[in-house]
C-alpha cells in the first residue's frame, strides 16, 4: 500500500475507542495527520488527558501502520486534552480583564507552594485557559528560575499617559516577579510597607490583557503581603498547600484561619497535599509515605474543605524546576497526570464557588 495521507487515514478508521465504540477518525480523536517521506505525525485529542484508553489506542495506531506500511515507518504521536468551557467571569472587579484572582498560600516554607502554582498554571494553559502569575513572594522570588527566564527584564509601554509593565510570557503563561527587577545574588531587605508597595506595583502597573486566572504565589506564613493582596484586589478564592507531616499541617491550619477570618473572608477553594508520597521512577506503582499519611485529609475535614490533589515526590519535579521546564508540560508522566487532575478539581471548585457565592470584595481593615 502506498504511504499516503489518505491511506493512513483509512487505516486509522479501523481503530476504535473501546468505551465509545467509534473509530478515531469519525469521532474526531485524530485532530491532525501529516506525512513526510516515511514518517507520519499524528495528533490525538481526548476529553481528558487521563483517558484510560490513550495508551492502547497509541499502540494500535503503531501496530496497524507498521503492519500496512512496514516496520521502517516512523510514527510520532502527540496527545492533548480538549479545552474546557471558560470559567464564568463572576469576579471581574479590581484588575480590568481578570476573571478570577487566586491566592496560592502555605503556612510554612519548603512545602512546594511555588511548584504547585507553576504546574497548575501550565495544566490550566494546556486546557485552553488564559493564565497569569504574580510572584508575590517578595523576599524569595522563585518564579523566574522555575520558568527559565532568570535575567530577563520586562519591557514597558505608555498607555493613556500611564507607564505599564508588560509581563514576561513563556509556555503560554504571563508572569511578573520582583525577581525580574533585582539581582538573584542580592538579598532583598525591605520593611513590610516597602514590600507591600512593590506588590501593589506588580498589581496596578501591569498590562495583563484578558485572563481567566491570575494566580498569586504568596510568601509562606501570614504577613503584611497577604493583607496587601486582599486590600488591593477582590480575591476569588485561596488554595492552601501543605505536606503531610504534623508540623506542616499545624502551620497550614493558620493559613486557612487567616483567609476564613471575619475581616478577610476569602473563600477556601481547597487544600493541596504536596510530597504526599515518594514514587521511584523505576517503580512507578510503589508509594512510600516518608512524610506521614492522612494529615491533609484530617485538616480538610476539620475546616470543611476538599483536598484538590495529592502530588507525589518524583525526582523530576526538582530537576525540571531547576532547568526552567515545569513537569506538567509532560502530560503523560505520573506527575503530569497528578497536576492535570489538580487543574480539573480546581476548575470544579471555581465553578462551584462562582455559582454559589457572591463576588469577593476588597478587604477594608479599619
Amino acid at each position: 500500500m502506498e504511504f499516503t495521507k489518505q491511506n493512513i487515514s483509512n487505516v486509522l478508521k479501523s481503530i476504535t475507542h473501546s468505551e465509545t465504540g467509534q473509530d478515531i477518525i469519525s469521532s474526531g480523536i485524530v485532530e491532525d495527520l501529516e506525512i513526510s517521506d516515511n514518517s507520519v505525525n499524528i495528533t490525538l485529542i481526548f476529553d481528558k488527558i487521563t483517558d484510560p484508553f490513550i495508551n492502547s489506542i497509541k499502540r494500535s495506531i503503531k501496530s496497524e501502520i507498521e503492519k500496512q506500511f512496514g516496520l521502517d515507518a516512523i510514527i510520532n504521536i502527540t496527545t492533548k486534552a480538549k479545552p474546557k468551557q471558560k470559567a464564568a467571569p463572576k469576579n471581574i472587579n479590581g484588575i480590568d480583564g481578570i476573571k478570577n484572582i487566586i491566592a496560592i498560600a502555605s503556612g510554612k516554607g519548603g512545602v512546594g507552594k511555588s511548584t504547585v502554582t507553576v504546574n497548575l498554571a501550565i495544566s490550566l494553559a494546556q486546557k485552553g485557559y488564559r493564565v497569569g502569575i504574580i510572584d508575590a513572594d517578595i523576599f524569595g522570588p522563585s518564579i523566574p528560575k522555575m520558568f527559565g527566564v532568570e535575567g530577563v527584564k520586562p519591557s514597558g509601554i505608555n498607555e493613556d499617559g500611564k507607564e505599564l509593565i508588560l509581563p514576561i510570557e513563556k509556555y503560554g503563561i504571563k508572569m511578573l516577579s520582583v525577581g525580574f527587577f533585582v539581582s538573584a545574588s542580592d538579598a532583598t531587605i525591605w520593611r513590610g510597607p516597602m514590600a507591600g508597595g512593590v506588590l501593589k506595583q506588580l498589581i496596578d502597573q501591569a498590562k495583563w490583557g484578558e485572563l481567566d486566572f491570575l494566580l498569586f504565589d504568596m510568601p509562606p506564613g501570614t504577613s503584611d503581603i497577604h493583607l496587601t493582596l486582599v486590600q488591593s484586589v477582590p480575591v476569588t478564592g485561596a488554595i492552601i498547600v501543605s505536606t503531610p507531616q504534623e508540623i506542616a499541617i499545624a502551620d497550614a491550619r493558620k493559613g486557612v484561619a487567616m483567609f476564613k477570618a471575619k475581616d478577610i473572608d476569602v473563600p477556601l477553594l481547597g487544600l493541596v497535599e504536596n510530597m504526599a508520597w515518594f514514587t521511584p521512577a523505576e517503580l512507578p506503582e510503589n508509594k512510600y509515605y516518608i512524610f506521614g499519611k492522612g494529615g491533609t485529609d484530617k485538616l480538610a475535614k476539620e475546616v470543611n474543605a476538599n483536598v484538590l490533589a495529592q502530588i507525589p515526590i518524583v525526582q523530576s519535579v526538582c530537576e525540571s524546576g531547576d532547568k526552567g521546564k515545569p513537569v506538567a508540560i509532560d502530560t503523560t508522566s505520573i506527575i503530569g497526570i497528578a497536576f492535570n487532575n489538580l487543574a480539573d478539581n480546581f476548575l470544579d471548585a471555581i465553578e462551584k464557588r462562582n455559582n454559589e457565592l457572591p463576588p469577593t470584595k476588597q478587604v477594608i481593615i479599619k
